[in-house]
């Protein structure tokens, strides 16, 4: 059964206009992530997961899912919205893309959490974003194996090791936004 999002239970029912803005409004969230950056090769440690589950979250899966998909087009077509802003469909097919491609199914199963309601409690809701962090894993080594000289052992130990505790920590900080976001609704109209 379907829930309400943070943004359905905001903005009540959706026009065109306010899914509009979510999705670009999203974009942007996620591409201010990005820029958000500790240089590490192959793959830098960004806030971008954070940005990629918070729209998730807030908007819902579809929307999610298409607001990551327009970050991706933007920085396809040019526009510098990858980390330390870099951009170029190329960018797309260097060693961090299974993560960027992976970033449309983390925003679509984050927000089917929300949907679902169990991203409503803090627990439910750090234990959802942390197994799906988690699943980004599995496209961005599979394509840094493919596009690197690294064997997976290589791809496991400096494309993931390294951003697990971020992960977590990440994980923790949505969920602490997203219930006092619900806290702060129901307070409002009680």
């Amino acid at each position: 059964m379907a829930q309400q999002t943070l943004l359905q239970a905001s903005f009540g029912t959706q026009s065109l206009l306010t899914k509009l803005l979510a999705v670009v409004g999203g974009s942007a969230v996620v591409a201010l992530g990005a820029q958000v950056s500790v240089p590490m090769l192959p793959v830098p440690m960004t806030l971008q997961t954070l940005a990629v589950l918070m729209v998730g979250l807030v908007a819902g899966s579809r929307l999610g899912a298409a607001a990551v998909l327009t970050y991706l087009a933007e920085g396809a077509m040019g526009l510098p919205v990858f980390s330390n802003g870099a951009a170029g469909a190329a960018y797309l097919f260097g060693p961090t893309g299974g993560f960027l491609i992976g970033f449309v199914a983390m925003a679509y199963a984050a927000g089917l959490l929300a949907e679902r309601g169990v991203a409503r409690g803090f627990l439910g809701t750090a234990l959802g974003v942390a197994a799906i962090s988690a699943l980004l894993y599995v496209p961005g080594l599979i394509w840094l194996t493919a596009v690197t000289p690294l064997d997976l052992g290589g791809a496991v130990s400096r494309g993931m090791l390294p951003f697990l505790a971020g992960d977590l920590v990440k994980s923790v900080i949505a969920a602490l936004i997203v219930t006092g976001a619900w806290t702060t609704l129901r307070a409002r109209r009680g």
